[in-house]
């Protein structure tokens, strides 16, 4: 009979313990999210700064009338970068930012942001695309572009391909804090 009480404390306790190691490493899971949420919005601020700081440098070297907001063709145009949300219901979404291979091309084909090229002669023909359509964008503001309006574009791309990791992180995130208060709920049962 003793040894029956032991073997069911000695049981009860292990199930405390698995249930604590779990609600541990679902909280290490959660604060990791938290941190890595943290250090890309700050690296989005920092981003935008940098790109904000590179158009201001080129429109003082081009000039403010080379560089303005009257420039640009106020037309419809197909979007240039879309988000792509993937996921089911209940589960975590992704979202993947996709550029347009060329906008001259009249299919919809899509250059996965976050997906590896299968071909790697086809990664440097995309690349050359990308870099005309870069151009193209910049050539309303004349065809002697300052480098600092390169590096601004450069610069809000890279924001924008941060924003997206950020939604990611966020989800990731939201997800992990919905774990664990569920843990919580079911350990207080």
């Amino acid at each position: 009979m003793e040894e029956e009480r032991r073997e069911v404390c000695v049981n009860g306790e292990e199930n405390e313990a698995e249930i604590v190691k779990d609600e541990d490493k679902l909280a290490l899971q959660f604060m990791d999210s938290l941190h890595s949420y943290l250090s890309l919005t700050d690296s989005l601020s920092s981003t935008l700064r940098q790109g904000w700081l590179e158009l201001a440098s080129a429109r003082h070297s081009m000039g403010a009338s080379r560089v303005n907001s009257s420039l640009l063709d106020l037309k419809f145009h197909p979007a240039a970068t879309t988000l792509k949300i993937t996921g089911n219901d209940g589960e975590q979404p992704q979202f993947t930012l996709q550029k347009w291979v060329s906008s001259e091309h009249e299919s919809t084909q899509l250059e996965d942001k976050n997906e590896q090229p299968q071909h790697i002669d086809l990664k440097s023909s995309d690349n050359d695309e990308v870099q005309k359509e870069r151009h193209k964008s910049l050539s309303v503001f004349g065809v002697l572009i300052s480098p600092k309006l390169r590096a601004s574009q450069l610069s809000f791309e890279k924001a924008l391909e941060t924003l997206v990791e950020i939604a990611n992180m966020r989800s990731s995130l939201l997800h992990s804090f919905h774990q664990l208060h569920q843990e919580v709920e079911d350990t207080k049962e």
